[in-house]
């Protein structure tokens, strides 16, 4: 629903479509963080989500804890053990048009105090995001985002991962975070190989990669690699 659309209708309006909303909101980001197979496209998502955040801004009130807008990705699997993240792990904000757009530069100048902002532009890679910890330079713990405050522990399978260095040039302590993702020739292939052995393939790379780091069985990340 577009943001006019949202102007025609009365508060009470809106809070009778917010339970739907966020169970909608809640069934797709389960399919998708924690099921690794998503039902809808991720504009579909996005779009919805979009909605929910305008009309809880417009109406602070109506935010209840259990929202998804105050949540961070999917809630953590039973089988793998839980890590607890010093700092939250947050998502990235999105726009969906040039005024949304130029709002966030707006704030931006606004919180910089000055309007000669210059920015560094790049295509996002979509992945399972990831924190590698390094203790006096050796590998420790890998994790993902889980619901932002606690993720999975995926060190075993991370490990099997050769991009991934088990050790630092110098005895570093430090924590990185980015994103664990799948090139498409390697989707391809793995799916492939679902397909012939009968098994449900993966509805997207960013899927894939996380079906493959969080299998309970670090063997089959290794030979998904």
């Amino acid at each position: 629903m577009a943001n006019e659309q949202l102007t025609e209708l009365s508060k009470d309006q809106l809070a009778a479509k917010l339970p739907e909303l966020r169970a909608q909101l809640r069934q797709w980001g389960k399919e998708y963080y924690e099921q690794d197979a998503p039902s809808v496209a991720d504009y579909v998502y996005d779009q919805a989500y979009a909605e929910l955040v305008a009309i809880e801004t417009k109406y602070p009130d109506l935010v209840t804890p259990d929202s998804p807008t105050q949540l961070v990705g999917g809630q953590t699997q039973g089988q793998l053990a839980k890590v607890p993240h010093e700092q939250p792990m947050l998502s990235m904000g999105d726009v969906f048009s040039l005024d949304e757009l130029l709002a966030f530069n707006n704030r931006l100048a606004n919180q910089v105090a000055t309007e000669d902002l210059a920015y560094n532009l790049e295509l996002k890679i979509d992945g399972l995001s990831l924190s590698l910890v390094y203790e006096e330079g050796r590998l420790v713990q890998a994790s993902t985002r889980g619901n932002g405050l606690v993720g999975e522990d995926v060190t075993a399978n991370v490990k099997t991962i050769k991009s991934v260095p088990q050790t630092l040039p110098e005895p570093w302590s430090l924590e990185f975070r980015g994103e664990c993702y799948m090139p498409k020739a390697a989707f391809a292939k793995l799916n492939a190989q679902r397909e012939a052995n009968g098994e449900p393939v993966f509805a997207n790379p960013r899927n894939a990669a996380a079906g493959s780091l969080r299998q309970l069985d670090s063997a089959v990340t290794a030979a998904e690699n």
